[in-house]
């Protein structure tokens, strides 16, 4: 099954649920040592990780304050260049 990102539909219903500027959370799954690569996307601001049950995995939740729904847009482009990133 293909499931091809409407970016369009995801920035309409961003502006139609949010006031921007917001705080908007992130959370990424990504394979383990690839969390700092996440991280980068987001500097100074605070991040929460949580390993999976056998540690293969790692989730990432980051909040940050966004300026925009274009914003929000070109962080998940940027982590999607991530190897294994799975954006949540």
């Amino acid at each position: 099954m293909d499931k091809t990102f409407d970016k369009e539909a995801f920035k309409e219903k961003l502006e139609a649920q949010m006031t921007f500027p917001a705080l908007y959370m992130f959370k990424f799954i990504v394979p383990s040592g690839q969390e700092h690569k996440v991280a980068a996307l987001l500097p100074n601001n605070d991040m929460e990780l949580k390993n999976s049950s056998q540690g293969k995995y790692v989730s990432v939740t980051i909040r940050a304050m966004m300026a925009s729904s274009d914003a929000v847009l070109d962080v998940y482009e940027r982590a999607s260049k991530i190897e294994g990133v799975i954006a949540l």
